[in-house]
């Protein structure tokens, strides 16, 4: 395995373990609301949000994690049908463009992250900042762009080499 796939299968796999974590938040949160609802006649303030942000971090922290494992769906019932060169330029025709497509994305939810965090907007029930979970979102997309572009790679290298 090439370094660079190493190192992204690290992250990925470290990432996968937050977005996990996150979700054991959620289901203790939601359980402990229902709970104080049935039995206490209370709720905990702003779970809908919590469970919303959290959820949203999970997610976009564990798609990179899917795809290293190739776990989203795939065409390859139409791609094995395919003459071998053009398998080979399926790769890249369709990681380098979704590939680009993440990292400006990240970089997008980046800025606005930052730009939620200097206008100092908090969630609107509990006031909490929630610019920490636009920062994982995008963190998540990130890793998730450099797989596609690590997974891309070798079919770059093999269509060029030609």
């Amino acid at each position: 395995m090439h370094p660079a796939a190493k190192s992204i299968t690290v992250v990925t796999r470290a990432a996968d373990y937050i977005a996990g974590f996150l979700l054991l938040l959620v289901m203790g949160l939601v359980v402990a609301n229902v709970a104080l609802r049935v039995f206490f006649n209370g709720s905990i303030l702003g779970t809908y949000e919590m469970v919303g942000y959290l959820t949203a971090a999970s997610i976009g922290l564990a798609l990179a994690s899917c795809a290293v494992q190739n776990g989203h769906l795939a065409i390859e019932f139409i791609v094995h049908r395919l003459p071998p060169r053009a398998r080979k330029l399926i790769g890249p025709l369709f990681s380098l463009p979704a590939a680009l497509f993440l990292l400006v994305a990240a970089y997008q939810l980046g800025r606005y992250g930052q730009r939620v965090a200097l206008s100092g907007e908090v969630a609107p029930t509990t006031g909490f900042p929630f610019h920490p979970f636009i920062y994982l979102v995008a963190f998540g997309f990130f890793i998730l762009g450099l797989v596609e572009l690590v997974k891309a790679w070798p079919s770059v290298k093999g269509v060029a080499g030609r």
